[in-house]
């Protein structure tokens, strides 16, 4: 688990609690864990994995139901944008990993189901 600092908002602790289980999921399904929260001007990447030889982004979303979108809904085209760029710059910053093939990876949390959408969107 992280640490908590006596400012994490009850929201923080939420994300912080389904970036843990997406990590942990994905892990049982045969992915390494790189990096959490890789954050830079353009945005935040939750999760940076590797599954073979591909190196994999996720977004993790969680929402309470379906209501307005779900989760999976909730990922916008400026949402999209946002993490490719960040992408971007993570790749910039590890040149070793910057030739490897990628993709986007969502791990949406809905309720008590989780839906991992390998590929879901390409830069």
């Amino acid at each position: 688990m992280k640490n908590e600092s006596p400012c994490t908002t009850p929201r923080r602790a939420t994300g912080d609690h389904f970036e843990d289980a997406a990590r942990c999921y994905l892990e049982d399904r045969g992915l390494r864990f790189v990096q959490a929260n890789f954050l830079c001007r353009h945005g935040e990447i939750d999760l940076v994995m590797r599954h073979r030889e591909v190196l994999v982004f996720v977004e993790v979303r969680y929402r309470r139901s379906a209501a307005f979108g779900g989760a999976l809904g909730s990922i916008t085209a400026r949402k999209r944008e946002r993490i490719i760029s960040a992408a971007h710059i993570w790749m910039a910053a590890h040149p070793w990993d910057a030739a490897r093939p990628c993709r986007f990876d969502i791990v949406a949390f809905e309720g008590d189901d989780v839906e991992w959408v390998p590929g879901a969107f390409d830069a």
